[in-house]
């Protein structure tokens, strides 16, 4: 089977259109009604009757964006009810899973909800490339329609698209020795057939010796209270990323409570607070310049008293003076992990995308000024060079955990490789799935 048709069957539940699937739901709906008046008709009615099936696909938007809410000099933002948010956001999920048709075993269930949510990850991640998307896709489909035939000017091309997309030199080169070896081994000549396997080779390059499981996802504390660990710079959205990360496991049923270290910015306390309202969870916070450790510290108390399951927990993001910030980050390390063995769980370090290389050389200090498990990328969506995610993973050996693919409190989702890909690609997979039923 190719790549492109792994990627569709993987991510994309059947070929029909959101058109076809809707008119398929309003005749399912019509069929529905006229059995039951058929059963009127014919029988009494029965306290057992089927509950009518709703949509499991509910959003609430947070009108902010990121910048707003992360800039170093950004007002604080309005407040809003509190109540009225999470009605919004949660009420919705609560009503539609009581409504799902009772006739439904556990294991239809589960195989329902993971099919919405393939769905679901395919259509945010193609929508938040949509930029990176539009500007590679245009140049790699420019490029084949100049060659006939696949050779090394074929490839000197296609290295300079890859770097205008932020892949990154040394990844680029790497990729470009692959490609050229395995067009060799499949006798390649048609520079259609090369898209595909470039696909390919994007995801073999992003997980390397990695297992999926090994790299992908969240470390969980099975034992306690997990511990998340922020850091990132001033302004590259990692207020707002908390705020989403903790709406995220909360909807998971998790007890989220949040603790407010980074005591340098003017507002930074403020405005993880503000979150910590709009989502519904506790932020342990003391006055502005007070000693990030002894935040953290009372942070890890409050939660263990109040049984939480996951602190997340904010850091300064100032990079004047390298020292400090290694002294500061490294103290609340200690902290951390003298009251929670094993802790921190995670420390994520949080970049804007739309600031390419520049993410990379913060990336570097970072690692350097503490041991960083994941990234988190943030403002995928406002950026055409979304392949320094690969960059990243390549050359500082660091997953990318999990990425921000627009501006409501719903799309910070966790990264898949395979999803990015498919994201990147979905107007060449779409081409050629129609190329494939002419054919």
């Amino acid at each position: 089977m190719s790549f492109f048709k792994k990627l569709k069957e993987k991510f994309v539940k059947g070929p029909e259109s959101e058109e076809e699937k809707e008119e398929q739901q309003v005749h399912e709906t019509e069929d529905s009604d006229d059995r039951e008046d058929s059963l009127e008709s014919d029988a009494p009615l029965s306290d057992s009757a089927d509950p009518e099936v709703t949509d499991l696909q509910g959003e609430t938007e947070i009108p902010e964006t990121e910048d707003s809410l992360d800039g170093e000099d950004a007002a604080e933002p309005e407040v809003e009810e509190e109540e009225s948010v999470e009605s919004s956001v949660f009420d919705d999920d609560e009503e539609n899973v009581v409504a799902r048709d009772e006739s439904m075993t556990e294991d239809d269930h589960l195989e329902s909800h993971e099919e919405d949510e393939k769905v679901s990850i395919a259509s945010k991640f193609k929508m938040g490339l949509a930029k990176t998307r539009n500007s590679f896709s245009t140049k790699i489909n420019d490029l084949v329609a100049r060659y006939r035939t696949v050779d090394e000017d074929f490839f000197e091309e296609l290295e300079e698209v890859l770097i205008s997309a932020d892949v990154g030199v040394t990844t680029v080169m790497e990729m470009i020795e692959e490609l050229e070896m395995e067009v060799k081994r499949r006798n390649v000549q048609d520079p259609q057939k090369v898209k595909e396997i470039i696909s390919e080779k994007l995801v073999e390059i992003y997980y390397g010796d990695d297992r999926a499981e090994e790299i992908e996802g969240l470390n969980e504390n099975p034992d306690g209270l997990t511990v998340y660990l922020f850091v990132g710079v001033n302004g590259v959205g990692k207020t707002t990323t908390i705020g989403k990360l903790a709406h995220r496991l909360k909807s998971e049923g998790k007890n989220v409570t949040l603790a407010a270290g980074d005591t340098f910015r003017a507002g930074a306390i403020e405005q993880l607070e503000e979150w910590g309202k709009r989502v519904g969870v506790n932020v342990t916070k003391h006055s502005e310049g007070s000693d990030p450790a002894a935040v953290i510290y009372d942070g890890i108390q409050s939660a263990k008293s109040k049984n939480a399951d996951v602190l997340i927990c904010d850091t300064a993001g100032r990079l004047q003076n390298k020292v400090n910030l290694m002294n500061e980050l490294s103290k609340v390390k200690r902290v951390i992990e003298r009251e929670v063995p094993g802790a921190p769980h995670e420390v994520l370090l949080v970049l804007d995308a739309t600031t390419g290389q520049n993410a990379m050389s913060q990336a570097k200090t970072f690692s350097e000024a503490t041991d960083v498990s994941g990234i988190v990328l943030s403002k995928l969506d406002g950026t055409a060079k979304g392949g320094i995610v690969l960059a990243i993973r390549n050359e500082l050996e660091i997953p990318v955990k999990l990425v921000g693919l627009g501006e409501k409190v719903t799309d910070l989702e966790a990264f898949d490789a395979h999803a990015f890909v498919y994201g990147l690609f979905a107007d060449m997979i779409e081409e050629y799935e129609e190329e494939e039923e002419l054919s």
